[in-house]
Order: C-alpha cells, then structure tokens, then sequence
C-alpha cells in the first residue's frame, strides 16, 4: 500500500441529498416555512466525509450518472478529499437523489430514489471482483464500510463471495425499510451490523426495549459484532466475549439526516486509531451528539 492508497472502502449510495427543516412541530399535511438545501450525501459517502475528516483515505464504490448532477457530485467528493477513482459512471442512469423534511422532534418524512444503484449491481463492485483492489483469489483485506442500499440479492451474493472473505465488513442498513436486507450477513456470521433499535427489532422479528437486548439477539442470531443505538438512550457494543454499553450526550437536537452514518464513521476510525471498545463508542456516541446538535443555517 501507497501513501495515495485508500485505508477504507465506502460501498453503497453516493447521491444528493435535499433536505427540508422546519423550526416549528410539523404534522402530515402541514405547509410551513423553513429551510431547503442540497448537499453530497447517501450512506456510504457520509461515511467517507466523516472518516475523511478524521484522517482517513476512504475510496468510493458506487455509481453516479453521466449527467450534470452526477459531474458536479464527483466533483465535490474529490473536493473533500475521497478517491473516486473506482467510482462507476453510468451513461444509462441518472444520479441517485433523496428528499426529507426534518422538524423539532426528528425526521417527518423521507423518500430515497436510489434506484440507479440498485439498477447498477454489480458493476460497482467490479474494482474489488475483478481487481485492481481485490478478487476471488486475491480478496481485499482491508476496512469495507458498505450499506443497505444494494439490492437483497446482491448483498446476499457478497456476503459468501471470497473476494469480501478477508475484509474487516461494517454493514448499515441504510433505513428501517431496508433492515432485513442484512439477514444474509447474519447467515454467513460475516461483519460488525450498526443498526438502531427499530431496524434491530425488524431483523430479529422481535419487539426489543432496549439497545442491549437488540444487540445480544443479533449475535444469538448469527452476527460476529452488533452495534445498537436508540436515539438519546443507552447504546451497546455486543459480540460473544464481551458487552458494552453506554448513554450518549444530552443535546438538543437540530437535525437528523446522517446521524447514524457519523456515529458508525466515528467508531470505525476510532477502532483505527487503536482505542479499545469502551472508548471507541464513546467517542463514536460523542460526535454522533455534535453532529445532531449542530447548526443547520445554509
């Protein structure tokens, strides 16, 4: 490995993310004024800002579309310092997007049109398949933070693939809707799982209360490492030697979107940096409240 070489992988959605806030409580139905932005995100590219804030190398595994949107975004994640030398530029699908309104209490609503990603497959995954990053029988030995969005099969597919056999997986979800598309991994007992509460309960089928319960029935249920969160309550770091739990900051929150992908960045790079598991997760938990506390002005 170089200098220039990525220390991570981020597989997954890369899009634009259009975010609406309101200031005031908000119920379906209402029209109220608040705040609208466009910025770069997606699960697997906020994890890659995040990591490459901490000194991190992440390289892109993902698609955008040969259009305008899909330019301008390349653009910018080569401005924030992420490779995107991997990244997969398709001339028949146009670049992913996501929409949510957030209000004071959390997210209203949401809609991901991540459908050029599913649409894309595994063209993605060419680099790590069939080189230069890795193959069958060379497969990559590094850090792979990838999420949910891909499709079931696909996920299902890389969860027995030798070229992902060696590689340190850390897997999201993505959202509740897509929770269950990790049961392969809980199958194959492959890769540390950062989920919350809700999309804990849906993998297991279960109606857990509490992140500890949620993380020791995932590793029951096949997991190597479970990571729960639930929102401003205790969280927990389970596997079969050892629990940890925690309860994160007390804050006001001011946004939701990326909350998770920060806290899973967070802890990855601390794990990176050599800090054991009690301090991993408190520094993950810490920046996940800076991050939800944090201005939201344009």
């Amino acid at each position: 490995m170089t200098p220039h070489d990525p220390d991570i992988l981020c597989i997954g959605s890369v899009l634009w993310d259009v975010i609406g806030r309101c200031a005031d409580p908000m119920l379906q139905g209402n029209d109220k004024p608040g705040r609208i932005t466009r910025v770069p995100g997606g699960v697997a590219l906020n994890i890659a800002m995040t990591l490459a804030g901490l000194g991190m190398r992440p390289a892109l595994l993902s698609v955008v579309g040969r259009d305008a949107e899909g330019a301008e975004l390349a653009q910018e994640c080569r401005r924030l310092g992420l490779d995107t030398s991997h990244l997969t530029f398709a001339d028949d699908l146009p670049t992913d997007r996501y929409m949510a309104i957030e209000a004071p209490g959390g997210l209203v609503a949401a809609i991901a049109d991540a459908h050029s990603l599913e649409a894309a497959g595994a063209r993605i995954l060419s680099p790590l398949i069939a080189g230069p990053l890795g193959s069958a029988d060379r497969p990559y030995t590094g850090l792979i933070a990838l999420d949910g969005n891909l499709t079931e099969a696909l996920l299902t597919e890389m969860a027995a693939h030798p070229a992902f056999a060696m590689a340190d997986l850390r897997i999201a979800p993505a959202s509740p809707g897509k929770a269950t598309r990790l049961n392969p991994f809980l199958g194959a007992g492959r890769g540390t799982l950062y989920v919350n509460l809700e999309e804990a309960c849906l993998l297991c089928a279960e109606p857990f209360t509490s992140a500890a319960q949620a993380a020791a029935a995932l590793v029951a249920r096949g997991a190597s490492r479970a990571l729960v969160t639930h929102g401003g309550n205790t969280c927990c770091d389970a596997c079969a030697a050892q629990t940890v739990t925690q309860t994160p900051p007390a804050v006001t929150v001011t946004r939701i979107t990326g909350a998770g992908d920060t806290f899973m960045a967070a802890h990855i790079a601390a794990e990176r940096a050599g800090h054991d598991r009690p301090e991993a997760l408190r520094r993950a938990l810490d920046a996940a409240a800076t991050y939800v506390s944090g201005d939201v002005s344009p």
